[in-house]
């Protein structure tokens, strides 16, 4: 598959070309509207979905026109998220404690379908889909997000992409701001009684907020083109039926770094960046289509199918570790260096250019991987009644394959007068020269059974995978039988059942249990599927105007799992792909989130929401291992913080509308342990303050305006994989929005 310019251009033109049909819409127009492939559905009744369930409404997503899906996840209480760049091009995401490392411990879905570059293979989210082309983004956590696999721990992410719309019409948006941060984005599309499509454009491009010593671009430039094309039954018949085509491409390119600075650095200037990462660049392309077929037979059985393929490269050249390092650093990691100044101000010296290094010292590597996941899906879903109750009983089975292929090199610089300077490069195939696949079967049935004033969901889940890992180590052309680990198998049944009950009009109690499910990677020995059992319970209210939802869960781990990358910041004595058991742990948190909107006047209007998280996360037993170091029975996560608040605070009036975003993460310690966090394993906690404001011109035509961290505070987000990272400065962006 090629989904290049010339061929989305091409697909521009001809649904340009349906022009003239679409503008004789009328507003009457009935279509197949596929809700049950998103993981809530914006008509679902929020009180009859058991456990944790968050819909963000396009409305939502406009208030703040984030790109950045770190920030706009804020809004959903429960998420674990870990900033890394500041722009959230690669995020990482975590749910109810499950882990955040490059959101491979969630099932990432776009649309209703896996989107993370290979879902069971290696799911590291080094794709994520652009947040700023989505209407809706939906998260399930809890015990009916065994309906979503294969990762049922935490639970699922949902990206909606914009749908066709009914008439014909569209948008033109344009923002301009700090940092020459210039984005342009569009669509249009319509739809008759038997046809419709759309197309969407979107680009954003910035210099970058952080600083080299040669005054080099840290920015990103990415493009992404979206394009779907339905047909359909007539509303009149008898069976609806409708064939949906989507296509996409987006191509990436990022001048990001996994080299971070010192303390001390930090503290002068957060946004520096030193000159071993000058030539750091992460070049990705994604193109995916997607074929969806749906059938309604009268009101009550619908048959949803699915065919996709997703094909993912990158190749991200960046700062690896150096070479030749003196006797008395005795270490060429890049983090032992930063944080070992006292013994390694040569080696600081050579990173920072400062001073010459010995020839080719600097390692640069070419982390080129390519992915491949492809299969097909469909859904049964079947209503009917016995006596008193009402069933909605749906029936999944999906086909599945991916691959990951890596084929790895390293350059070798010398650092000279403050420049990196090319001396050689080492055999191709030395840093990486393998592939891992998966085949899965999975399976689920779920039934929402409604009486009186119980909604009970029992459903389980069934997952056949199978991991083959292949190496071919020295040899590019891989003519030799690369030496393969052993296939790993795996056969897991994932049960779940959440009920709730309807106490009134206004308040709903809830709960469920569920088991949590993580398969492994291939080929790492003796390492266990991830598994915990989890438990949630809670309430959700909604009366005049004010709506509160509160949950108690609890997950009891017999194993979880850790995985050795390179963005986890590793030591370098593991394999990148490993995993390792961690043991028993358990997880209890809190979620809490709420919203009321009263009038100061007839026409001014004060939105207020709020919504925290509590999060305590102990490991149970004690052990050693390359991932995780040596933890102690009752040592808290790494990378979790205990408690998350955010509350939104606004005025909006005929015509205008201004909103207060605060932001609110408590410390985090970036190694397991207990007591107080040392200064070398401590993320300190801070508070985010972001504004919006829109004005509407005329009904068709918004000036905008959002400012990112309004009071430019400083403050840092991690320190992996090398080294401290700084948060995002004060940004701001003006921008102009037309819609026809």
């Amino acid at each position: 598959m090629s989904i290049n310019r010339f061929g989305m251009t091409s697909i521009v033109a001809l649904l340009a070309g349906t022009g003239t049909t679409v503008l004789a819409v009328e507003s009457s127009i009935e279509y197949i509207d596929v809700e049950r492939i998103q993981v809530i559905g914006k008509s679902t009744d929020r009180a009859k979905i058991p456990g944790s369930a968050t819909r963000l409404s396009p409305e939502d997503l406009q208030e703040f026109k984030y790109q950045d899906i770190l920030r706009t996840l804020r809004l959903i209480p429960g998420v674990n998220i870990q900033e890394e760049d500041g722009y959230g091009l690669r995020p990482n995401i975590g749910l109810r404690g499950s882990g955040v490392e490059r959101s491979s411990k969630i099932t990432l879905m776009e649309d209703g379908v896996l989107i993370a570059p290979a879902p069971y293979a290696a799911p590291s989210a080094y794709y994520f889909p652009t947040t700023a082309r989505m209407e809706a983004v939906e998260v399930r956590k809890g015990s009916a997000a065994v309906k979503f696999g294969p990762r049922t721990v935490g639970g699922a992410v949902n990206l909606v992409s914009r749908s066709i719309p009914k008439e014909f019409g569209g948008f033109a948006d344009v923002r301009y701001g700090t940092d020459d941060q210039l984005t342009t984005h569009g669509a249009v599309g319509g739809s008759s009684e038997n046809f419709g499509g759309m197309v969407e454009f979107f680009r954003s491009r910035n210099d970058g907020f952080k600083e080299l010593p040669d005054g080099g671009n840290t920015g990103f430039d990415v493009e992404d083109y979206l394009a779907k094309f339905r047909v359909q039954t007539s509303k009149d018949a008898e069976i609806k039926q409708s064939l949906e085509i989507k296509l996409s491409y987006t191509d990436g390119d990022s001048n990001e770094t996994y080299l971070g600075i010192t303390d001390a650095d930090f503290s002068e200037n957060p946004y520096q960046r030193y000159a071993a990462s000058a030539l750091d660049n992460i070049d990705t392309k994604h193109e995916q289509i997607q074929l969806t077929h749906h059938i309604a037979f009268g009101s009550d059985i619908e048959v949803i199918t699915t065919a996709y393929r997703n094909e993912f490269e990158r190749d991200w050249f960046k700062f690896q570790d150096l070479r030749d390092t003196t006797d008395q650093c005795g270490s060429t990691n890049g983090a032992f260096i930063l944080e070992n100044g006292d013994i390694c101000a040569t080696e600081i010296a050579w990173i920072k250019g400062e001073a010459d290094s010995v020839e080719g010292a600097v390692r640069i590597r070419h982390n080129a991987r390519q992915y491949l996941s492809k299969g097909i899906q469909s859904l049964i879903a079947v209503p009917f009644e016995t006596g008193q109750a009402e069933h909605d009983v749906e029936i999944s089975a999906r086909y599945h394959e991916d691959y990951e292929d890596r084929l790895q090199f390293n350059e070798r610089y010398t650092m000279l007068d403050g420049t990196l300077v090319y001396s050689s490069q080492d055999n191709l195939g030395d840093a990486g020269n393998r592939v891992v696949d998966a085949k899965a079967w999975a399976f689920f049935i779920q039934d929402t059974i409604s009486v009186g004033k119980w909604t009970i969901v029992p459903g389980v889940r069934f997952e056949s995978i199978k991991l083959n890992r292949t190496d071919w180590s020295n040899d590019p052309t891989r003519a030799t039988v690369g030496s393969s680990r052993p296939e790993a198998k795996i056969d897991a049944v994932v049960p779940g059942l959440g009920i709730s009950y309807r106490l009134n009009d206004n308040l709903t109690l809830t709960g469920g249990v569920y088991k949590g499910f993580n398969p492994p990677g291939a080929g790492s020995a003796d390492v266990r599927e991830e598994e915990s059992v989890n438990v949630e319970a809670g309430m959700i209210f909604d009366q005049n105007g004010f709506f509160g939802e509160g949950m108690a869960f609890y997950s009891d781990y017999s194993n979880i799992l850790g995985e050795c990358t390179a963005a986890s910041g590793q030591p370098g004595d593991c394999d990148i792909g490993d995993q390792f058991n961690g043991g028993a742990a358990r997880i209890f948190g809190i979620e809490f989130t709420s919203g009321y909107s009263f009038m100061l006047s007839d026409n001014l209007t004060v939105p207020l929401t709020v919504n925290y998280t509590y999060t305590d996360a102990q490991f149970s037993t004690s052990f050693t291992d390359s991932f995780w170091g040596t933890v102690e029975k009752g040592d808290a996560f790494p990378y979790l913080a205990k408690h998350q608040l955010t509350a939104t605070a606004g005025l909006e009036a005929d015509g205008w509308r201004t909103k207060l975003l605060f932001n609110y993460v408590s410390a985090t310690r970036t190694e397991a342990g207990t007591g107080a966090i040392p200064a070398l394993e401590k993320v300190d906690g801070r508070l985010v303050v972001d504004f919006s404001a829109h004005f509407n011109l005329m009904d068709n035509l918004e000036l905008f305006a959002n400012i990112d961290n309004l009071f430019n505070n400083e403050y840092a987000v991690a320190r992996r994989p090398i080294g401290v990272r700084p948060g995002k400065p004060r940004t701001i962006v003006g921008g102009v929005k037309y819609t026809f």
